[in-house]
């Protein structure tokens, strides 16, 4: 045994770290309650961003104070810290070795990957953090010689045990820390965004009050030393759970890194915002307050983009058409200024559409549901209790489903007259499964008819093999390209061209995904110029249910005068969804073969293909009905037929037919869009068309009654007829890309 250190010899040490600290804390409170100080750095250079500063002032006092008693117990050499103690002694030394370390790499890291920070720039809070580390070292160092003046005592098998653990949890939280601090980096060397430019500060909780006394709360997210910067506005509907808050946190940092400052809010009753959440209605009032407030803040220059998909798409559609300030670029995706035609596209709910959002985004919470919760509220009548037959009453879906015409309730909604006032051009995404495809394609093909030129020609459109949200796989286990990575890689080119004014390089005004040839393609226009608009008419012996019947497609036309192909449409047994444009995890291609094998599927089959045929655009289903009922639906789905008899879901649609609308004195002339799609059929594949009157829970089930389908628990069957031949030229119109 040794004799004990003299703890006296190391006061004088600790008293000039501790002195150091304490006059960071006083120099970083003169700056705050005196709103700055000019002999002083400004107050962005004190903070991480790791922690607002009323929470770092709270840490700091308890760091003093602990390091105030450690100073003390050394000047008088009595006390805790002069005691030995062996768990001191284990695990000290490695926490301060782990954390000098930790500081020197992340001095590197800034000064490796963000120029302006070359070579001093952010080096405050690590100085600092360097002060404290050096303070434990001297206490562990301390403890290591007291502890070995101390007899042996059994038990070091403990003090190795404790060692250890001490060092796994230590090195797990570095290695956290750092992928995490890396991670917008690798984020944007994935998406060849190129390198970081600048560290980024964080400001979180920062908000206002709206006129209506609601506290709409956001991050800011500010790169250090980049001056005034271009700002980029997210406005999200989702809760604060550990994923969305990472995610949106690793997005923001990685546009700061590149010069944007970066606002990602909650949206009335989400995130950290108050009020209750209703979908859609306060956004346009609500994005108002949000663009004044953002023009009273010292570092908003004018120069904004908005960026998102689905909800956080339509809060940029009801801001188009602001200016000074307003948007001077979007990013909108999955989202369109028509929601009253996802809902009801062909006068048809989109029940599972409708169902799903209601029942993952009720009021502050996001919520995954079971199948058995989805199947139990589609199943059953009336429609308007299929929420609470799922789970319970939500009150947005009852408003959803009570309004099947474009009445009020939607006005007030949609937007799209915002169009013609347009102020800043758009980049449109969509994928070929999405619900909002139809009258997304509809907004681009009205901005380049109605819009400023300028901002006509800048806008760009890109269309994948996606559904909402959702990569898609296709026939043969393809994936065509991830979703979440495909939203987010344009974007800092996009704003750079447009809110920067730098050269980017400029791309296609239309960019597709061509099924089949699984390949992308840049196009000119939507729809496209050389479209050739071919007929495929229907043709059967009377008998075309199932897949086994005699439905034909033919180019020519039928030479029978006047056939009719019949089946029984019953409610109470419709026929079921197979994949399809729809939110949650059943949209996308599924084989059709099962629905195929119905009495009440009218199947009809073109030749096979002697070369490939590619299908680009919107695809019409014309056709001669009749019904027994007063009302019914009439639905239709295009579909590929592989070699070995598999047939693929391609595109599909649904046309309600209300009392009025049908001819008492023969056949009805219909027409059903079938949805927009590129895909190409192959050579030695078949063109199908499938018809009937349901694809639940895609669309609701019509009751077949008349009367208030919301409100029905009635449905009667109805007798359904198709014609065709001379006399009912009943086609499959497909627009054909020559090749």
């Amino acid at each position: 045994m040794t004799s004990l250190p003299r703890p006296q010899g190391y006061a004088p040490f600790f008293w000039l770290l501790l002195g150091l600290f304490c006059l960071r804390v006083l120099a970083h409170l003169l700056i705050v309650f005196l709103d700055g100080v000019a002999w002083l750095p400004s107050e962005e250079e004190w903070l991480s961003g790791a922690l607002g500063y009323q929470y770092l002032l709270v840490s700091q006092i308890v760091i003093v104070l602990v390091f105030g008693k450690v100073c003390v117990d050394f000047t008088r050499g009595q006390g805790y810290f002069v005691t030995p103690h062996r768990f001191l002694a284990s695990w000290l030394p490695a926490t301060g070795l782990v954390y000098l370390c930790v500081m020197v790499v992340r001095y590197i890291i800034r000064m490796s990957l963000y120029p302006p920070e070359r070579w001093t720039g952010g080096s405050i809070p690590i100085f600092f953090h360097c002060v404290l580390a050096f303070f434990i070292l001297i206490v562990a160092l301390y403890q290591i010689r007291a502890v070995r003046a101390l007899p042996l005592l059994r038990g070091g098998w403990r003090r190795w045990v404790v060692r250890g653990s001490v060092g796994v949890l230590v090195a797990a939280g570095v290695l956290a820390w750092l992928v995490n601090s890396l991670a917008p980096w690798f984020m944007g060397y994935y998406m060849g965004l190129g390198p970081p430019q600048f560290s980024v500060r964080t400001e979180r909780g920062v908000g206002f009050t709206t006129s209506t006394g609601i506290e709409l709360v956001a991050n800011v997210y500010h790169p250090r030393r980049a001056g005034l910067t271009p700002t980029i506005l997210v406005r999200v509907p989702y809760t604060k759970t550990f994923t969305n808050a990472y995610i949106t946190d690793l997005v923001s940092r990685m546009w700061a890194e590149r010069g944007y400052t970066v606002v990602f809010q909650g949206t009335r009753g989400r995130g950290d915002s108050g009020g209750v959440y209703d979908p859609l209605r306060p956004e346009r009032q609500d994005g108002l307050e949000t663009l004044n407030w953002l023009s009273e803040q010292p570092w908003f220059d004018g120069r904004l983009g908005m960026w998102g998909g689905s909800y956080f798409g339509y809060t940029q559609w009801v801001l188009a058409n602001e200016v000074d300030p307003g948007p001077s670029a979007l990013g909108i995706q999955i989202a369109s200024t028509d929601f009253y035609s996802m809902f009801y596209p062909g006068g048809a709910f989109s029940l599972e559409s409708a169902l799903h959002w209601a029942l993952t985004s009720r009021p502050r919470e996001d919520v995954t549901y079971t199948r058995e919760e989805m199947e139990r509220g589609v199943n059953g009548f009336p429609l308007i209790k299929a929420d609470d037959r799922a789970l319970h009453d939500i009150p947005y879906f009852n408003d959803w489903v009570s309004h099947p015409e474009r009445d009020y309730y939607w006005q007030q909604i949609d937007g799209e007259d915002r169009i013609a006032t347009l102020q800043a051009p758009i980049h449109l995404m969509s994928g070929w499964f999405d619900p909002f495809l139809p009258t997304q394609l509809e907004d681009f093909i009205r901005i380049q008819q109605e819009a400023p030129s300028h901002l006509a020609n800048e806008t760009r459109l890109v269309i994948g093999p996606w559904a909402h949200a959702r990569t898609v796989e296709l026939p043969g286990g393809v994936i065509g390209e991830n979703y979440r990575t495909s939203s987010i890689s344009p974007s800092v080119a996009w704003f750079d061209r447009h809110l920067k004014g730098l050269a980017t390089e400029q791309t296609a005004p239309v960019r597709i995904y061509v099924m089949g040839d699984n390949i992308w393609r840049d196009e000119h226009e939507w729809p496209l110029a050389r479209t050739q608009y071919s007929s495929y008419y229907l043709d059967s012996g009377g008998r075309a249910n199932t897949g086994h019947g005699d439905g034909k497609l033919f180019l020519t036309v039928p030479k029978a005068s006047n056939i009719a192909d019949t089946f029984v449409y019953n409610p109470l047994d419709p026929v079921p969804s197979r994949g399809g444009a729809m939110l949650g995890p059943r949209a996308g291609v599924q084989r059709q073969n099962d629905v195929e094998g119905r009495d009440d599927v009218l199947v009809y089959t073109s030749p096979v293909l002697k070369e490939d045929v590619e299908v680009t655009g919107l695809v019409e289903l014309v056709l001669h009905i009749s019904t027994t009922a007063p009302s019914t639906d009439f639905t239709g789905k295009l579909v590929d037929v592989h070699p070995d008899g598999s047939a693929y879901y391609v595109s599909e649609g649904a046309l309600r037919l209300k009392p009025g609308d049908l001819n008492p004195d023969g056949p009805t002339e219909i027409s059903i869009d079938l949805w927009p799609t590129s895909m190409v059929f192959r050579e030695g594949h078949r063109i199908r068309l499938e018809v009937s009157s349901s694809s639940y829970p895609r669309f609701d089930r019509n009751p077949n009654t008349g009367r208030d389908i919301a409100t029905e628990t009635a449905p009667i069957a109805a007798t359904q007829t198709v014609s065709h031949g001379t006399d009912y030229l009943s086609r499959l119109v497909l627009p054909v890309i020559p090749r």
